[in-house]
Order: structure tokens, then sequence, then C-alpha cells
């Protein structure tokens, strides 16, 4: 029988909010991160070293070839195999910062691409520097191509955060997991 009274306890538990900030914030910190890694990324494939681009191109391939969730159950229980430790929360942050670099990093170069080239020579010809071309002229025009797929993406990884509950993070999908096995309180 429904019970609006067991719903909102639910709703408004400690536990329930608590795994909301840890969704929340590991959403937040990963998308910093690998927006971050995701412009090394870019600027990788881009480069005209091809020792360079071949490996972020594996990178890239890898992290978007195999699924999140053998990523995160590789790193949190294969990387203690070679001796490397990691924690619950550290785990799933390497994961999902490693992961959405790759998807992010194809955003910027696709972002920074469809800068004409004509509108870089033309500011190189009005003398400025190769710094001030990508802050003034490339970095506003790029932006307007990156930004709504961002926004997609914010909304794909704080929805990706729930994969991390297989590794025992308290996000939210396993608290409330745990709110509606348990009961109102």
């Amino acid at each position: 029988m429904w019970s609006w009274d067991a719903f909102f306890s639910i709703l408004t538990s400690t536990q329930l909010l608590e795994g909301a900030w840890v969704t929340i914030w590991l959403t937040v910190v990963s998308m910093i991160l690998g927006l971050a890694l995701a412009v090394v990324v870019a600027s990788a494939r881009s480069s005209k070293l091809v020792p360079l681009r071949i490996v972020a191109g594996f990178y890239v391939w890898l992290m978007r070839g195999t699924p999140l969730l053998v990523q995160l159950v590789i790193i949190y229980t294969g990387l203690p195999q070679v001796g490397i430790k990691l924690g619950v929360i550290e785990a799933a942050l390497v994961g999902l910062v490693l992961n959405e670099a790759a998807y992010l990093s194809e955003i910027v170069r696709s972002g920074l691409l469809s800068v004409p080239t004509g509108q870089t020579e033309a500011a190189r010809a009005l003398g400025m520097s190769p710094t001030k071309v990508f802050r003034v002229v490339v970095l506003p025009q790029a932006l307007r191509v990156m930004i709504p797929p961002l926004g997609n993406s914010f909304n794909g990884l704080l929805k990706t955060t729930t994969l991390v509950s297989v590794i025992s993070v308290q996000e939210l999908l396993r608290r409330m997991s745990s709110a509606m096995s348990m009961g109102p309180a």
C-alpha cells in the first residue's frame, strides 16, 4: 500500500541526501578533471608528432570502446594486483575521469577544428601572438560549438555515476536501494 508519509520520509532522509551529495560531487569533480585531461588529449591528437597522435588516438579508442563498468572493475580490483591500491572514491574518480576525458577530448578537438583556418591566419597577419590568437579568436568561436555537447556530457556523467555503486561507492543509487530495503525510518 502506498504511503505518502513513507515516501517523503525516505526522500528527505539524511542517508539519501548524503548519497545525492556524493553523486553531485563525483560528477562535478570528474567533469572538471576530465575536461583538463581532455584538453591535453585533444592537443595530442592534433599534434604534428605522429607518435603522440597515435598514443592519444589509442587512448581515446580504448576508453570509448570498453564499457565504463569494466574499466571501474579493472581499476578497483585489477590495479591492486600490480601494486597500485586505490580507495573506493579514488578508484571511482580515476575511472570516471579517464573515461570522460576520452569523450570530452573529441568534443574539444571538434570545437577547435570548427574554427576556420582563415580566422587564425587573419589574426596572425594582424601581428597577434599565438597565445592571443587562441584566446581572442579561436577559443570564443570554439566554445560556441563545444558548450552544447559539454552540457549533454555533464548530464550523461551525472547518470553514469550510478555505475560506481558496483565498486561500493555510497552514491545516490546505492543509498536509495538501501533506504528502500529498510523502509521508512
